[in-house]
């Protein structure tokens, strides 16, 4: 099964919640408080998120955190290179090419290696700002790319 990590997920909860007030500075407490998380886990992910740029942390009884961009420049592939110990992939040859050790005579590795450009494509494509959208379109730019994208892949079908 396909499923991001509940660090991902909850970094995810965290800057969707910071970018509905993008220039309030937020604790670590206040953040675990209105998410109903753990605050050693929303310290960690904001520790995280601020090595990686996507926060900027302010010290001081009036410090905290806040967006270091605007929400649109940040995306959902951003977050997951932030807080995941990896490199992203569907599988270990995507993630970590040289590691499996089939790789050179694997013939599904090509079709593995279009199904994650695809993945991150689309990962890259869906910023904060669109999670917190109240309208919620379908992202009719991404099925289409990813209709090319897989497009060579015989007996490929990506029907409604």
């Amino acid at each position: 099964m396909l499923r991001i990590s509940k660090i991902v997920d909850y970094g995810i909860l965290v800057l969707t919640h910071m970018a509905t007030e993008p220039t309030h500075v937020c604790s670590a407490a206040d953040l675990a408080v209105a998410l109903g998380l753990g605050q050693p886990v929303v310290s960690k992910v904001l520790k995280l998120l601020a090595q990686h740029d996507l926060v900027a942390s302010t010290r001081g009884a009036h410090g905290g955190y806040r967006l270091e961009r605007p929400a649109e420049d940040i995306n959902i592939a951003q977050i997951i290179d932030a807080l995941e110990d990896q490199p992203f992939g569907l599988t270990e040859c995507t993630a970590l090419p040289g590691v499996c050790t089939v790789e050179a005579a694997c013939r599904i590795r090509p079709y593995w290696q279009r199904i994650n450009a695809v993945v991150r494509r689309t990962l890259e494509s869906v910023s904060v700002a669109d999670m917190i959208a109240h309208d919620l379109p379908m992202p009719t730019t991404v099925k289409a790319g990813a209709r090319r994208a897989v497009s060579n892949i015989p007996n490929w079908s990506l029907s409604k």
